[in-house]
């Protein structure tokens, strides 16, 4: 059972759990052993999430979920299986906080009149840098 949030615990019968050869460090058990894990998770048909909760998910982690609605999450850092099983689980639970948190409204705000009258001055020095930079106009005297 993985606790999400207040209320919201999925069991890891929902989970679902590949493994591959990983690209990451292991010497000659790259060649040999599986320890890339990849955490599957069916949001759509989830049983344990509202339908807020399921909205909320899709939205936030589109990119991690497919069009069938299943979220993907995968580890390769370390060299073994229930290393790397650990740090997809973690880094699942962590996901779904994220995506679980209330947006905080933003707040109005303006410029004040010091930083607007800072920026000017600003601008009003590199334009005299510049003109005196520049070559005397013999045309114009």
């Amino acid at each position: 059972m993985l606790k999400i949030k207040d209320g919201i615990v999925i069991g890891e019968e929902e989970l679902s759990f590949t493994f591959s050869r990983s690209s990451k460090p292991g010497g000659q058990n790259v060649n040999k052993i599986s320890s890339r894990v990849t955490l599957l998770f069916d949001v759509v048909n989830s049983p344990t999430l509202s339908a807020e909760h399921k909205k909320k998910i899709i939205t936030r982690l589109k990119t991690r979920i497919n069009k069938y609605g299943v979220m993907r999450v995968v580890a390769q850092i370390h060299r073994s299986q229930a290393a790397n099983r650990e740090v997809v689980i973690d880094r699942f639970i962590e996901l779904l906080q994220e995506s679980l948190k209330p947006v905080k409204s933003r707040k109005k705000t303006r410029v004040s009149f010091a930083a607007k009258k800072r920026r000017l001055n600003g601008k009003k020095h590199r334009g005299k840098l510049k003109k005196k930079r520049a070559k005397p106009d013999v045309w114009n005297e």
